[in-house]
């Protein structure tokens, strides 16, 4: 495909390597280049790519995959006066090198530096904040009519990749763009490849369309003739998109009101660039359709993109490594084991996910019960939904799934599972703060939505063990139950090989006082730090393993017997399971001191982890640090 075929040899990296690339501030700065310097800032500009991550970690294999579209919508659109909205939004490190960010790339999802995502408080040239999918479309259809609104002559450019436009909201705002008049320019980005392999029937529509069919071979066999008459060749090519509607069938987007061109080679800028400048004289809905491929120009990422997603730090000479020493069991591990010896021991058990299987840890029972697998792509009300009619149905859905994104399935665990009360689990997997991710993937919310939802639970482990104990307890319920647990490895408490659970409801006093001043409730994994935190200040730790329903009985013994409780918890404190003690403890009767620990009313950004809970006063330090101050100075523990 185009220029980007050969590997990036990788050397040391010098200041000449960069030459073209350090002369680009601004896109400005790069309309001034001819088509041949422009060939050759993207390859530099892929090569800086691959640097700065393999430094600070990050997306990889989208992001090598849409440099030459990236350089060619900066060289044809006026931007930021010309919207750009990208889809997701992992793919933006070229847009934001060549948008006055190329020094600050060391930064990359740090505390206090770059995101991985699009920010509009971050810069001009980032017109919306993206990171879930399937949302570049809608935004891009709202810009396009506020500025015919305002009389504004401008485009919006929505870029969205080919296993986010499999979610029903990129339809929905299809639908609404084809009967309008907007210049909404919506650009395919046609890689083949989501987070896990792209399915469902537009998955193989789109492979139809740009594979096998008359109009590839017929283009094929035209340029190989005019190759030797270079003036008709680029006529050629600009007769091709024309020439293709005699030989292509009408397609899916021109029946949603859309003028649809392509497919072309997204790493060719010299198809690119003439096409986008044709289009920006277009009005109406445009649909561009562009084939890259993820990882591009870098072999070992062409070859496993899914390994290259995400990567940490790296030696790309090298490439990706296992370590020495085998990290931790992670909580998705754990989940992931679970599923697959409780599918062994219960034929009724069908796993779902909505096109994480990677991330969730689906990818060994997939292997194993692929007739009990079901990946429905990034449609997560259609997910959740779709678990409900298989729970109608006698099965036992377990429906794995990141906290952030059951948000988008929101009503229908309202309306079609809690309301019917179907006994469906989700597995939420990344609860509370996820990092380098930032904001947009935080599970802060999970506690406080699902616990006033009727019929619904939510179990909090706090370690490996706990987890699959508790996912073994959410299974064996008659109505939806929901387990939340972090990203990344557990604390080391290895699980039990058995599938025994724990009691529905219980939690359980792991650090008792004689004093009887504090009591600590902890929800989750913060068990830990608490306890940490409790041998300073000698109080009583309970681990409350279930947000709903609460433990009543074991909070009014502790709260009888103790001066302040105190809750903590890895999800916000509005709505959360602090906020359930305190209407638990009103409800009996009982006054007592109550501090509430947790995530405050804010988004909080990316950054380490630790670093990040840290600030968040919710560490050892941090908890024993906030019940010190709660305390009067007369009455501080010793």
């Amino acid at each position: 495909m185009g220029d980007g075929l050969a590997a990036i040899k990788i050397s040391s990296m010098t200041t000449n390597t960069y030459s073209l690339l350090q002369t680009i501030d601004d896109p400005s700065d790069l309309r001034r280049l001819s088509r041949a310097e422009l060939k050759t800032l993207a390859q530099q500009l892929r090569a800086y790519v691959l640097d700065s991550v393999s430094k600070t970690g990050g997306h990889l294999s989208s992001n090598l995959g849409t440099v030459e579209l990236t350089v060619a919508l900066h060289a044809v659109f006026d931007t930021p006066y010309d919207r750009v909205v990208w889809d997701v939004g992992h793919q933006t490190y070229p847009h934001k090198i060549l948008t006055g960010r190329r020094e600050r790339m060391a930064s990359l999802r740090q505390f206090g530096g770059l995101s991985g995502f699009p920010q509009r408080a971050e810069s001009p040239y980032d017109t919306f904040g993206t990171a879930h999918s399937s949302t570049s479309i809608s935004a891009a259809l709202g810009m396009a009519l506020a500025a015919k609104q305002k009389g504004e002559d401008r485009r919006a450019i929505a870029v969205i990749g080919d296993g986010a436009m499999t979610a029903g909201m990129a339809f929905e705002a299809l639908n609404n763009a084809g009967v309008t008049d907007a210049n909404l320019l919506v650009i395919l980005n046609d890689n083949d490849m989501s987070i896990s392999p792209p399915v469902g029937a537009l998955n193989r529509y789109l492979a139809q369309l740009m594979s096998g069919q008359f109009y590839a071979k017929a283009r094929d066999m035209g340029k190989s003739v005019l190759k030797q008459v270079p003036p008709l060749l680029e006529l050629a090519k600009r007769l091709e998109q024309q020439a293709k509607g005699m030989v292509v069938p009408a397609t899916l987007f021109e029946n949603f009101g859309f003028n649809y061109i392509g497919p072309i080679d997204g790493h060719d800028l010299d198809s690119l660039i003439p096409t986008l400048e044709n289009i920006k004289s277009l009005k109406g809905p445009q649909f561009l359709h562009v084939v890259t491929k993820k990882g591009q120009g870098y072999k070992l990422a062409e070859a496993d993109p899914v390994a290259y997603h995400g990567p940490g730090k790296f030696d790309p000479s090298v490439g990706l490594v296992k370590p020495a020493t085998p990290p931790k069991q992670t909580f998705t591990q754990v989940f992931g084991h679970w599923l697959c010896d409780m599918a062994d021991k219960d034929q009724r058990l069908v796993g779902i996910t909505p096109a994480m299987r990677e991330g969730s840890g689906m990818v060994e029972f997939h292997k194993r019960f692929p007739g009990r697998y079901y990946d429905v792509g990034i449609a997560e009300q259609h997910a959740v939904t779709f678990a409900a009619g298989m729970a109608c149905e006698g099965l036992k859905p377990v429906v794995a799934i990141y906290s952030t994104f059951l948000q988008r399935g929101y009503d229908q665990l309202i309306h079609d599972v809690a309301l019917q009360k179907l006994p469906v689990v989700f597995a939420l997997d990344r609860a509370g703060l996820v990092g380098a991710d930032g904001a947009t993937h935080a599970g802060a919310y999970d506690i406080a939505f699902v616990r006033c939802i009727p019929h619904m639970s939510m179990a909090c482990p706090a370690d490996e063990r706990e987890c699959r104990q508790l996912l073994t307890t959410a299974y064996e319920q008659d109505h939806p139950v929901a387990v939340r647990y972090p990203r990344g490895a557990g604390v080391g408490v290895a699980p039990l090989e058995s599938l025994e659970g724990l009691p529905f409801g219980k939690g359980e006093v792991r650090r008792e006082s004689a004093k009887k001043q504090v009591a600590i409730l902890a929800f989750g994994t913060l068990l830990y730090p608490a306890l940490a935190a409790a041998e300073a200040l000698d109080a009583t730790v309970v681990n409350m393993r279930w947000a709903k329903p609460l433990d009543e009985e074991l909070l009014r013994q502790v709260a009888s017997t103790h001066e302040l409780i105190v809750t903590v918890e890895e999800g916000c404190i509005m709505g959360g399971a602090g906020s359930a003690v305190a209407e638990s403890l009103q409800a009996a009767g009982i006054t007592r001191q109550l501090l509430q620990l947790g995530l405050p009313d804010e988004f909080i950004e990316h950054g380490d982890p630790a670093k990040l809970l840290a600030l968040q006063g919710l560490d050892a330090a941090g908890i024993e640090a906030s019940v010190r101050a709660h305390l009067a100075p007369e009455r501080a523990v010793a």
